[in-house]
């Protein structure tokens, strides 16, 4: 395994301007915003910071390349995705540099990051090709019903900070199998590692104007002018329910297309029979994976009276074992959050939480020294109602409540307006498979704490998102369906036999 420390030279060969038609260039104005090292809080570079203007000639651009690219063959769209994988496997080393100095995980989480996106360049390559419809005979016989597919259009892509390459990865991939242009809209704190990836995908074949990128800290300022322009087609976005809510309502002005992998608050059940070892390993995964700033991270642990005190002391015992530093430290398992806004907010969700009678078993305290760093938490005796059970903690915050029936465990695990995924341990397939149905999210890992996986269909329910991505529907949400009703009536012996409705022509 590649352990070299990355050295600043990886950000200095990123381009940090905006990206339209196949050309970088400073943002209108020339205003630039500072990316953090969150290890440090230092500056590490300065990145194009772009304007209405910027989001305007970057659709300019991917309108004028749709129906170019829409031509293009499926094999030939296959084979840049395929090219774009390839090298980006070859270059891990590099791109787990940017993700960690920007980001802030560990190499060892951002080196199976390039993987986990490289392999949705590629799962997405081998879909290009697999694009197809369908043709049968009308109900009456009359006529051939011909249904195909075809791009949506031009999409906005909107990604969060908290998987700088996966993300768009997951985004791109199908929009460049499918055929559309896009302009991709990476999040202020992480433009690096999107912005290498663009780089990749021109030099892998991507046409200009196909991809287009716009890193801004004004992101209504830019993003609400596209949503209004007829020209723009979908809208995909990861993040925030509160922000998709709104995306939301900005896209329904224009009908647009939309997917959103919104917000989660996921329930993480351990039932009496559950194997406590195995359980303690899927929550350390669950919890603190990708720094627990993760939309799938456990969020709230219901743990059966009978097993909560084993099962917390083992997770105590792990938790405070875990070795927290700088992600380009390789004895630090576990990295800083994302800034200090991030910091402040799961240290006020603990504190007010222990205010109102939770206890503290592990961490809970800001360490000294600079960076954002919280360190591995776990929490009892949380109180019902508390905002800590109602809200996303993002962070490596582990809250424990306890349960005594079925039934009680999934009225809690159901109380929530988030719907994205869920965790059940248990040893007694019944009741694995009773409680999966029961629960109101679109994935469950069953005695499994990682549930992600380009070859399966990734979102929620409720607020917690529409449409999916991955998985062999995941290039649906960038194509349309077209209906074709194809005569094919014998010619008619007089107008009464052509006329739908009638005795002769058999209805």
């Amino acid at each position: 395994m590649d352990t070299t420390m990355p050295r600043l030279d990886v950000i200095a060969r990123v381009e940090k301007g905006v990206l339209t038609g196949g050309q970088w260039r400073p943002a209108e104005g020339g205003a630039t915003f500072p990316v953090e090292d969150p290890a440090s809080g230092r500056a590490l570079c300065e990145v194009a910071d772009a304007t209405a203007a910027d989001a305007r000639a970057a659709l300019d651009t991917a309108g004028a390349a749709q129906a170019g690219w829409a031509a293009v063959p499926p094999v030939r769209r296959a084979r840049i995705l395929r090219r774009a994988h390839d090298l980006l496997i070859e270059r891990t080393a590099e791109f787990a540099a940017l993700i960690t100095l920007e980001m802030g995980k560990s190499l060892t989480e951002s080196r199976a990051e390039v993987l986990y996106g490289a392999n949705y360049l590629r799962w997405f390559g081998e879909e290009a090709v697999r694009i197809d419809g369908t043709w049968k005979v009308s109900e009456d016989g009359t006529a051939r019903v011909l249904v195909t597919h075809q791009p949506v259009g031009p999409c906005l892509l909107i990604t969060p900070w908290n998987a700088p390459l996966a993300m768009p990865a997951r985004k791109i991939g199908p929009a460049v199998a499918a055929g559309c242009t896009m302009i991709v809209k990476p999040a202020p704190q992480t433009p690096l590692t999107t912005a290498a990836l663009a780089a990749l995908l021109s030099e892998a074949g991507l046409p200009d104007g196909v991809l287009n990128v716009i890193p801004t800290t004004q992101a209504a300022a830019v993003t609400e002018p596209l949503l209004r322009d007829g020209r723009l087609r979908k809208l995909s976005f990861t993040g925030s329910t509160p922000v998709g809510r709104l995306l939301l309502s900005q896209a329904a002005g224009g009908v647009l297309r939309t997917s959103m992998e919104l917000g989660g608050n996921a329930p993480f059940i351990v039932f009496e029979d559950a194997d406590l070892d195995a359980a303690v390993d899927g929550a350390m995964t669950a919890k603190l994976r990708n720094i627990g700033e993760a939309c799938i991270a456990a969020n709230r642990f219901h743990v059966h009276a009978g097993v909560v005190d084993a099962f917390t002391d083992k997770l105590v015992t792990r938790m405070s074992s875990v070795a927290l530093g700088a992600g380009t430290d390789p004895t630090a398992a576990l990295g800083p959050l994302i800034d200090e806004r991030q910091r402040r907010r799961v240290a006020g969700l603990v504190d007010e939480a222990v205010a109102a009678g939770a206890t503290i078993r592990a961490g809970g305290r800001l360490p000294d020294g600079p960076g954002y760093f919280y360190p591995p938490t776990v929490l009892t005796g949380i109180p019902a109602g508390a905002r800590i059970t109602r809200e996303e903690i993002f962070g490596p915050v582990a809250a424990i409540q306890t349960f005594t029936t079925e039934d009680e465990a999934l009225h809690a695990a159901n109380d929530t307006e988030f719907g994205l995924v869920g965790y059940v341990y248990t040893r007694d397939l019944n009741r694995a498979l009773r409680v999966s149905e029961r629960l109101e999210t679109g994935m469950v890992g069953l005695n499994r704490g990682y549930v992600s996986d380009p070859s399966a269909p990734f979102g929620g329910m409720k607020q917690s998102g529409v449409g999916r991505e991955g998985g062999n529907t995941g290039i649906d949400e960038y194509l349309e369906q077209k209906y074709l009703a194809i005569d094919m009536a014998a010619p008619a012996r007089d107008s009464a036999a052509a006329r739908p409705g009638t005795p002769e022509s058999g209805r």
